[in-house]
């Protein structure tokens, strides 16, 4: 039913005149989704307030809940055709009432820490780009027949939601930036385990992937008391994102999972000076993929110790920088880390090995990322103690990955098996530091436990074989010859 809807609604917005990309599509549909499912959350609050003999003040007026503006129903709960804006008095009013209403929520708002506040910060950002209000009715009425009730549903709608991420992750320019595939996220949640009483951060947060899979996670592994849920959902998660739409899609994302009031900065990380981290403001567990291949300014680089122009490697900073003490990190990364000559670089690597314990290094195949043309390795570490030895895997799905043949789950269960073992074999191999060149730091070490390949043949071994098999060749025809 979800994915019907879904392709419904895409088909709507490819004909309105003011969509014009994939990425359209998932801005329009959030909005109307979110407003969706904050009346169902509104209407679940005050059944429960009810039930237990208090009063709930809803968070929307009665002018701007869904059932008035959106779809008026009659006492039986029948659509109610005779109090339905017409198509061009919808659209004006959206655009001309609901939405700056909601825009308020922002300076009305108690605290960051709050639905109103993050309400108010998503329509700050977005605006309506639905034209025609007969398509605009037709997509609220698709959006007003899926369920929100069940935990079942709820978790159908966020896996198509994610899908929908991929697509726009998908189109365009914005290859990469927003969707890692869910295996891998799968994969490095499970490595790290996060539990619940951890806090959890992703300072390149993107849709929030990392941790909505975390939350899923840690969720399904605990005792779901209201002391533990409300340490999940209010003190667990935490993220900051750069991108307008980005960060949008991220905190939507987060509250369609449960998180009502999701902890997500709207500010460029790497803005802030390392310098000024201090204890209050480390992390258990960081898991991300900062951007691949992005250049930063000179005064974007004077917030760090290394100075590069380098993206992904000032965000490998930050990431050190802000995990506690025996803090975990998976970071999703270029596989020229391991091996860049640039004096940045070498300087980074030291950084890491000295200050962390670099102990897997698992090796992507390329294809992972579609359409980003990058290879990549994820790199597992602990805080507080340096490298002593460092596990590889290499990863071979035995097949190429591509759109139509994507990474998933079961390619990565022997990664997940064995990498506490951490054993040697024709796909894994351990490297001791002391190994590595101390000038270069280099850990771009080949696999030493491949099968050796046959030796190419010299030119003159290859001549004699030629000779050989010619004149074997003449023996066999001089002898069919006299057999004439």
């Amino acid at each position: 039913m979800f994915e019907q809807t879904f392709k419904n609604i895409d088909d709507i917005l490819y004909k309105d005149a003011g969509s014009d990309s994939e990425l359209d599509y998932v801005g329009q549909t959030s909005w109307i989704l979110f407003l969706k499912y904050l009346d169902e959350l509104e209407q679940e609050k005050s059944i429960e307030a009810t039930l237990s003999g208090k009063n709930y003040t809803p968070i929307i007026e009665d002018k701007f809940k869904w059932s008035n503006w959106a779809v008026p129903k009659d006492e039986e709960g029948n659509p109610d055709l005779n109090n339905q804006m017409d198509a061009e008095i919808l659209v004006i009013f959206v655009e001309n009432e609901l939405f700056p209403y909601l825009r308020l929520f922002k300076q009305k708002a108690e605290s960051p820490a709050t639905i109103e506040y993050k309400i108010g910060e998503i329509f700050d950002e977005l605006k309506n780009k639905i034209q025609s209000g007969y398509n605009l009715r037709e997509i609220i009425q698709h959006v007003d027949s899926l369920p929100f009730k069940s935990r079942e549903d709820k978790h159908e709608l966020s896996d198509l939601y994610e899908t929908k991420i991929k697509n726009m992750g998908n189109a365009g320019r914005n290859g990469g930036q927003y969707y890692t595939p869910r295996a891998l996220i799968r994969t490095m949640v499970k490595v790290i385990d996060p539990k619940v009483g951890e806090t959890v951060y992703d300072p390149a947060v993107g849709s929030a992937g990392f941790l909505c899979e975390a939350f899923d996670y840690m969720k399904q592994r605990m005792d779901e008391t209201t002391e533990n849920m409300q340490i999940l959902e209010e003190k667990t998660f935490f993220g900051k994102e750069k991108k307008n739409l980005a960060y949008i899609i991220g905190v939507m994302n987060m509250i369609l999972h449960g998180i009502e009031a999701p902890n997500i900065q709207h500010t460029n990380t790497l803005g802030e000076t390392i310098r000024n981290i201090q204890e209050k403001d480390r992390y258990d567990v960081i898991l991300a993929n900062p951007p691949f291949g992005g250049k930063e300014r000179v005064e974007v680089q004077q917030n760090f110790d290394i100075k590069t122009g380098e993206t992904a490697f000032l965000f490998m900073q930050h990431f050190v920088k802000s995990l506690k003490a025996g803090g975990r990190a998976a970071i999703v990364i270029k596989n020229t880390f391991l091996s860049n000559t640039d004096n940045a670089s070498v300087a980074i690597r030291q950084y890491l090995l000295e200050s962390c314990n670099l102990h897997t290094v698992l090796d992507m195949p390329g294809g992972t990322f579609q359409g980003a043309g990058v290879k990549t390795v994820v790199l597992f570490f602990t805080k507080g103690e340096p490298t002593k030895s460092v596990w590889y895997y290499q990863l071979d799905p035995g097949r190429n990955l591509g759109k139509t043949n994507p990474l998933n789950d079961k390619d990565l269960e022997e990664f997940v098996s064995i990498c506490n073992e951490m054993p040697e074999s024709e796909k894994s191999w351990n490297l001791m530091v002391s190994d590595v060149d101390e000038k270069t730091c280099d850990l771009s070490v080949k696999n030493p436990n491949l099968p050796e390949e046959a030796p190419l043949r010299s030119p003159s071994e290859i001549l004699s074989e030629m000779e050989s098999l010619d004149a074997e060749t003449n023996s066999i025809l001089r002898s069919l010859k006299d057999l004439i």
